[in-house]
């Protein structure tokens, strides 16, 4: 392994990011688990950053991979394509936007990127708004509207980006107000940054902020928004990268919760619809899709080896109704996770939904980010055969949970364990 570690150095940039004081190589999964090439086996809490929406190695999805590749591959999108005219007649229906169209792109970030330019083209300006502690993707324009510094490489951009409150509830000066209040409040804001600028392109939001910590508004708060924003015509873009597909339990995409004023103009998507093959995308109403007046192609994007692995994961997905399981097993392990939480010091807060759950850690005594234990607890629990992720917003000091949506009771309960001992390790 340390072999492999140096060669990695050696050739990729020091930049890209790695977990562990001792990286770890995953060989393969199977289910929940995962194995490294040292023969340990992990509970997976983590699916590849949310993306094993389902199982490794899910058997439904590998059977329509092994038939599809045995056909073709890819033709580009410069042919019919059956798989992904069949995966885009699903997602339109399932968006809950009206005379839908799909684009298929192979990331979360080029999906960003491509609901940037279709606003930016449609409302014919470069000013977007963005919410505070977010995250949209590593292309130039996606690190435009970042408003996680941790994340954000450059200043330069494309887009004149202006950042709004209220992606983070627990945070920030609204953070003693009621709901209510802090919903009015921010939407106060949003009013007066409005007063001083040309009217923006679109605000572009995660429901729930994903790199940010799994933090997240009450309830409404982006509906309330839509409100204010319908007023200029500007475009509400829901970043549903993290938050797509029923992981959440409660709703199949986090703007459901804020859907009281409808669904969002564009839609973004990821991650999990692949369960780890590289499928992206976007869904808008048919005027804001067909705004583009030149050409466009994607090589491959919605390429018919993705299609087919889409197509069984949905599929698998609605079957199962994972989205209840999300539910029922999250809502489980978020309460186990809040009991150990209310015996340490360490523990700031226990928040999300489904299986997408934050524990946000803090140096005892105080509020203030303690990096160093999240990173002590993320070693702690791998060393116990536990995979979590972690990130945060002014510091990385958040535990991300966010385990394939397929998890049973008894691994919840067995995580749960493995992470009990690693906070009380650090606390």
């Amino acid at each position: 392994m340390n072999d492999l570690f140096a060669r990695h150095r050696q050739v990729l940039p020091d930049w890209l990011a790695l977990y562990y004081d001792e990286p770890l190589e995953i060989t393969h999964g199977e289910g929940r688990h995962v194995w490294d090439a040292e023969g340990n086996r992990y509970l997976d809490f983590f699916g590849g950053i949310l993306t094993t929406m389902t199982a490794h190695a899910l058997p439904e999805v590998t059977k329509a991979v092994t038939e599809q590749a045995g056909r073709i591959l890819h033709s580009s999108t410069l042919y019919l394509n059956r798989p992904m005219v069949e995966l885009a007649e699903r997602i339109a229906q399932l968006s809950g936007i009206p005379d839908a169209r799909v684009f298929f792109t192979t990331s979360g970030t080029e999906a960003n990127d491509t609901a940037l330019l279709l606003a930016t083209t449609y409302r014919r300006t470069n000013t977007i708004l963005a919410m505070r502690n977010s995250y949209h993707g590593r292309s130039f324009s996606s690190v435009g509207i970042t408003g996680n510094k941790g994340w954000s490489p450059t200043s330069l951009s494309p887009l004149q980006t202006l950042y709004v409150h209220g992606g983070v509830r627990t945070r920030g000066p609204f953070a003693e107000l009621n709901d209510r209040d802090f919903i009015a409040a921010c939407v106060d804001d949003l009013r007066d940054l409005l007063g001083h600028t040309r009217a923006p392109a679109a605000l572009i939001a995660e429901p729930i902020q994903g790199v940010g910590g799994f933090t997240s508004p009450p309830d409404g708060l982006y509906a309330a928004f839509r409100k204010v924003l319908q007023e200029q015509g500007i475009l509400w873009i829901a970043d549903e990268v993290q938050t797509g597909w029923g992981r959440t339990g409660e709703h199949f995409w986090g703007w459901q919760a804020h859907g009281q004023s409808g669904p969002p103009d564009i839609l973004t998507f990821a991650k999990g619809i692949g369960n780890g093959s590289s499928i992206g995308g976007v869904v808008a109403r048919a005027e804001i899709m067909n705004c583009l007046d030149s050409n466009s192609i994607s090589t491959f994007g919605g390429t018919q080896i993705t299609m087919a692995a889409g197509l069984a994961n949905l599929s698998y997905l609605l079957e199962h109704d994972l989205q209840g399981n999300a539910r029922r097993v999250g809502g489980l392990l978020i309460e186990r996770l809040r009991a150990v939480a209310a015996q340490l010091p360490g523990v700031r807060e226990v928040r999300g939904r489904g299986l997408m759950i934050g524990i946000e850690l803090v140096k005892p005594g105080t509020d203030e980010a303690d990096p160093k234990s999240a990173s002590a607890v993320l070693e702690a629990a791998r060393e116990a055969g536990l995979l979590i992720g972690k990130g945060g917003g002014h510091n990385t000091s958040a535990l991300r949970i966010a385990p394939p949506l397929s998890l049973t009771v008894a691994e919840a309960e067995e995580g749960a364990t493995i992470l009990e001992q690693a906070l009380r390790s650090a606390y």
